[in-house]
């Protein structure tokens, strides 16, 4: 469970020690990001040796951050103060990018 700017980012359907007032509907954040030629030639010599490309690998957390921050903000502009059942989703999307999508349903929640 995350809590970012009083918006509460849970997996869950029901948040413990929170109960679920009203459901806004489902709110989304997509990115979509390109490889830049650096990590595109590492990734083709680590690809041979084998191994973890910490460069690709922070270009993916960080893009799971920016599409949860745009989540938060669908949310907010609904008047929600939770995403409940929050999820990621992601694809190639052409040659050098990734999609990454974060979703899940707005809700106003109170604690129990």
């Amino acid at each position: 469970m995350q809590q970012s700017d009083s918006v509460l980012v849970t997996t869950t359907e029901r948040p413990a020690g929170y109960e679920v007032e009203r459901v806004l509907g489902q709110v989304f954040g997509v990115v979509v990001r390109s490889r830049g030629l650096g990590v595109n030639i590492v990734t083709y010599f680590r690809a041979w040796g084998g191994g973890e490309i910490r460069q690709y690998t922070r270009l993916v957390e960080d893009t799971r951050r920016h599409a949860i921050d745009r989540m938060i903000q669908n949310a907010r502009e609904q008047g929600a103060n939770a995403v409940v059942m929050m999820r990621f989703d992601s694809a190639e999307a052409g040659n050098n990018m990734s999609e990454v999508v974060a979703y899940g349903t707005a809700a106003v929640v109170r604690p129990s």
